[in-house]
């Protein structure tokens, strides 16, 4: 008799014994006898082993902080010495890795990253303009380590120094250490730029480095 997951085995676990290993394009495995993890609340979709999961205050600073952002923000902290699965959405995988450096990330597309990179919660500045776009809360990673983004089709990198450069808040999901940004406010832009950015607020970026763009205003998660 014919073993009936022989039919399956295009889609056996891949063993890399690296940290982070990209399973498919749309799922993370995790050794965590390699490394500990921050990860998106949520995003834990199977794990074997010994695997602790704690949710992650990081202080009353970021604590208030992610308490305003509401769950898009919230993280725990996965460690022991199994493997953890990690997805969100169905959305592509992306890894990473920071060498002494920073980047900015969209709350809505980290995915994890080593505990041994420093983060915080930042929020786009812009008056009545950040108002109107709402919801544009990054996390600001800085250090040494993995991180593994998601975003919802295959993206494009901008060269920030080359051109002005603008985007639409959910689309523009990182950006590197020598980015700044800014908020804008443009009707007649309104028929172009994403409805899913308000009342036309466009992003800006200046500096020196790159922004990572998706081709779509992020997915929407139905809520219970």
């Amino acid at each position: 008799m014919s073993d009936p997951g022989a039919s399956l085995d295009q889609w056996q676990e891949k063993e890399t014994g690296e940290a982070f290993t990209v399973q498919n394009p749309r799922l993370l495995k995790v050794e965590l006898s390699e490394t500990t993890v921050m990860s998106k609340n949520g995003a834990m979709v199977a794990y074997q082993g010994q695997v602790n999961f704690e949710h992650q205050g990081g202080g009353i600073g970021r604590f208030m902080k992610k308490a305003v952002t509401g769950e898009s923000l919230r993280l725990m902290k996965a460690s022991g010495s199994g493997e953890v699965f990690l997805a969100s959405h169905a959305m592509l995988v992306h890894v990473v890795r920071l060498s002494e450096d920073a980047m900015t990330v969209n709350g809505t597309n980290i995915l994890a990253f080593e505990t041994g990179i420093d983060w915080d919660v930042t929020r786009v500045k812009g008056g009545a303009a950040g108002m109107l776009a709402g919801g544009l809360f990054n996390i600001h990673l800085r250090g040494s380590g993995l991180v593994a983004l998601v975003t919802d089709g295959e993206p494009m990198k901008l060269d920030v120094g080359e051109a002005p450069t603008f985007g639409d808040p959910q689309a523009a999901i990182a950006w590197s250490s020598g980015v700044t940004t800014t908020l804008k406010t443009d009707v007649q832009a309104k028929s172009l730029i994403g409805m899913g950015s308000g009342e036309s607020v466009q992003l800006g970026f200046q500096g020196q480095g790159w922004v990572l763009v998706q081709p779509s205003e992020g997915r929407i998660v139905p809520t219970a």
